[in-house]
């Protein structure tokens, strides 16, 4: 079975608040980027033009990669509220 085969039978409910809260201005001074390139569900982007961090936190699939690579240490993480985030099913 293919990550992305695995990654469909992942269910999603999504919160209108973000678990994930990076500090810009440290990934401003970020040379790596490390959280766009381990993050298995690509949550994170840098805008060049926007010299910004976007984060897509409806794809999380909580794995916490994010948070350990992280060289600034400046991803706030945190598990969703209640009963959002992810759900996974035994396939």
């Amino acid at each position: 079975m293919s990550i992305d085969d695995k990654l469909s039978t992942v269910k999603y409910t999504s919160d209108i608040y973000s678990h994930l809260n990076p500090d810009n201005d440290k990934c401003l001074n970020c040379q790596s980027k490390c959280c766009t390139i381990v993050c298995p569900a690509n949550v994170y982007s840098w805008d060049d033009d926007k010299k910004k961090l976007t984060v897509n936190y409806e794809n999380c699939l909580e794995c916490g990669a994010c948070r350990i690579a992280c060289e600034k240490k400046c991803i706030k993480w945190e598990y969703p509220r209640g009963t959002k985030g992810v759900t996974f099913r035994q396939g």
